[in-house]
C-alpha cells in the first residue's frame, strides 16, 4: 500500500494519502492545500475515490467538498458529526475499502463526541497502521473542552486504541514539534497522558491545560459542518 504523509504548516494538520491498485483515500485533507493534492493526484496517476475527516475540526477548514467538486470522490465523516453533506456517514467497525485494501473506522469519542481513528491491519511487508486524528497524539492527546468532548470518554477511547498491537504505528492529525509517528507501544510507555492511572485522574490532568480556543475556531466548525463549502 503506498502511503504519503503531507503536511499543512499553518494548521500543523497532516493529511494522510493511501492508495492500493491505483484507487486512493485522503484523511484529513486541507482546503488550502487543494491543488497540491490534485497535483500529486495527478502524478502518481492516482484515482481519489474517497475523502474522510476524522472529526469535525476547529483549527482547518476540511477540502471535503472541493474534492468531491474535482474528481467526483465520495466523502465521508463519523455518524455522530451530524453532517449532512457528506456522501456517506460511517460507524463503528465499519471496513472501508480502496483497491484491495480496507480501513477499520472505530469511534473514538472525548476530543469531539464525533472522533475516530482509522485502522488499517498490516500486511507481511508492513505492520499496522493507526490514522488517529485527534485522539491520540505523539506524546499527548487532543483536548477535551469544546465541541462535546469528554476527557473520560476520551479516556476509554485510548484504552482501546492501546488494545491493538504495540508495533501498530501512530500516525496523529497534528504535531507542533515536528514529529511524524511513533508506535502504540511507545506512546504506552513515554506519553505523559498515558500514565495516569485511571479516567478520573485523566480527566483532572486535562482539566488543568486551561488552552485557549483555535483561532479558526468559529469560522472553521460551521464550515466544516458543510465540507467546507459554507
Amino acid at each position: 500500500m503506498l502511503m504519503r504523509q503531507l503536511f499543512d504548516q499553518q494548521s500543523h494538520t497532516y493529511t494522510y494519502l493511501l492508495a492500493d491498485q491505483q484507487q486512493a483515500v485522503l484523511i484529513d485533507p486541507v482546503r488550502d492545500k487543494l491543488a497540491d493534492y490534485l497535483q500529486l493526484l495527478h502524478e502518481l496517476a492516482l484515482e481519489l475515490v474517497m475523502a474522510l475527516d476524522t472529526h469535525t475540526h476547529a483549527d482547518h477548514i476540511t477540502a471535503l467538498g472541493a474534492l468531491r467538486d474535482q474528481t467526483g470522490c465520495r466523502t465521508g465523516f463519523g455518524q455522530q458529526s451530524g453532517s449532512a453533506c457528506a456522501s456517506f456517514t460511517f460507524t463503528d467497525q465499519q471496513a472501508l475499502t480502496f483497491g484491495t485494501q480496507q480501513l477499520i473506522a472505530l469511534h473514538t469519542p472525548g476530543h469531539t463526541d464525533d472522533s475516530y481513528c482509522f485502522y488499517w491491519a498490516g500486511d507481511a511487508q508492513h505492520t499496522g497502521r493507526l490514522f488517529t486524528g485527534d485522539t491520540l497524539l505523539i506524546r499527548g492527546t487532543g483536548r477535551t473542552d469544546f465541541q462535546a468532548g469528554d476527557a473520560k470518554q476520551q479516556w476509554l477511547s485510548l484504552q482501546r486504541l492501546l488494545q491493538l498491537p504495540g508495533a501498530t504505528q501512530v500516525l496523529p492529525g497534528h504535531d507542533y514539534r515536528g514529529w511524524t509517528r511513533s508506535t502504540l507501544a511507545e506512546e504506552q510507555a513515554h506519553n505523559p497522558r498515558l500514565q495516569v492511572a485511571d479516567a478520573t485522574a485523566y480527566a483532572a490532568l486535562m482539566s488543568q491545560l486551561k488552552l485557549s480556543n483555535p483561532k479558526l475556531m468559529d469560522i472553521a466548525v460551521p464550515a466544516n459542518r458543510a465540507c467546507g463549502q459554507q
